[in-house]
């Protein structure tokens, strides 16, 4: 069986600036895909060259078996795109923005009427349909959208950070939609994410950091490489603890935050060897199994934070506003 999404040494720069450098990797049939990052890692640059945004400036990409720079206008028809700014037409109604959609895509005037109905009454906005999108709330606006990328029965349904700013429940439905098109239709879903509990809900993710996939597995088989339990330790002189542990217990301490970690195998019996022993005085103490913070911190040597933008970050701007290469991509051609 052919992977859903298939990328080869895909590589795409900004004058100076590599965004993406030769990843590669697959995604599989009715499968949640997360890729993890922070902002200007190179998340939103790889998601628009599978959409046909961008084109690559090496490498390959398929969406469905078709090459996404060399047949665009199939690939558009295989996916649906929710990026993470809201782009509907407020001054439509809910049903006048799927009906669009669908003329855009050359579906039939009967197909997009049924299908316009039912996308409306899957994500909880049948009785919507005819109010102006202007009205909606942001959770609602973010329902409409999957409705609007679903309406064209998309085989790789694409989401680029799509819960920033919504509240928790609003966040829950939204991963409750993704897994029941998982399930009960078999799309691929290819989330954008630098929330740790998002990623948690996926089937695998793809770890990337300044352009490049340093880890990809599940999210059970990624913090099983750290092999151990994170032990935290505090005291009044942090940098003397970690000194004091990395050179008596031969192990690898970090300072993160106000405290010391570090993992070593069955933390709970470590500690009481350890603690006896240390001449630095020690405030507080903890174990816990490893995160997927835990994960990243060790993989990328930093954590997951917000950053200024970019160089990618204004080309995603741009293209949003319509300019660039996105002024393109409004449906298959």
């Amino acid at each position: 069986m052919a992977p859903a999404v298939e990328v080869i040494n895909l590589t795409k720069r900004f004058g100076d600036l590599t965004a993406v450098d030769g990843i590669s990797f697959e995604v599989g049939e009715a499968e949640i895909f997360g890729f993890l990052g922070p902002n200007g890692a190179g998340k939103t640059t790889t998601i628009s060259m599978l959409c046909t945004l961008l084109h690559p400036t090496s490498g390959r990409a398929r969406i469905g078996g078709h090459d996404v720079a060399l047949e665009p206008a199939a690939v558009r028809r295989e996916i649906g795109i929710i990026f993470q700014d809201t782009t509907l037409d407020d001054r439509l109604t809910a049903r006048e923005n799927l009906v669009f959609h669908g003329e855009l895509y050359g579906m039939a005037k009967a197909t997009i009427a049924e299908r316009a109905s039912a996308m409306l009454e899957r994500v909880g906005l049948g009785d919507r349909a005819r109010d102006k999108v202007i009205t909606f709330s942001g959770g609602m606006k973010r329902r409409l959208e999957i409705a609007r990328g679903l309406m064209h029965a998309p085989t790789v349904l694409f989401l680029d950070e799509p819960t920033i700013g919504l509240d928790p429940q609003t966040r829950r439905s939204l991963w409750s939609y993704a897994q029941s098109l998982r399930d009960s239709e078999g799309v691929t879903v290819f989330l954008t994410t630098h929330y740790m509990d998002e990623a948690e809900a996926c089937d695998r993710i793809a770890i990337i950091d300044g352009g490049r996939i340093v880890a990809l597995d599940t999210p059970a088989g990624l913090k099983s490489r750290l092999g151990g339990d994170v032990v935290t330790v505090a005291g009044p002189d942090n940098a003397a603890l970690a000194r004091e542990i990395r050179e008596r217990f031969e192990v690898d301490p970090r300072l993160e935050g106000e405290a010391v970690e570090f993992t070593v195998d069955r933390g709970e019996v470590f500690l009481p060897l350890l603690l006896p022993q240390l001449v630095t005085t020690v405030q507080k103490v903890s174990v816990r199994r490893p995160t997927l913070d835990d994960v990243f911190v060790a993989l990328t040597g930093h954590q997951i934070r917000d950053s200024a933008a970019d160089e990618t970050d204004r080309m995603r701007a741009m293209m949003r506003a319509g300019r660039g290469p996105a002024g393109r991509a409004g449906g298959p051609r």
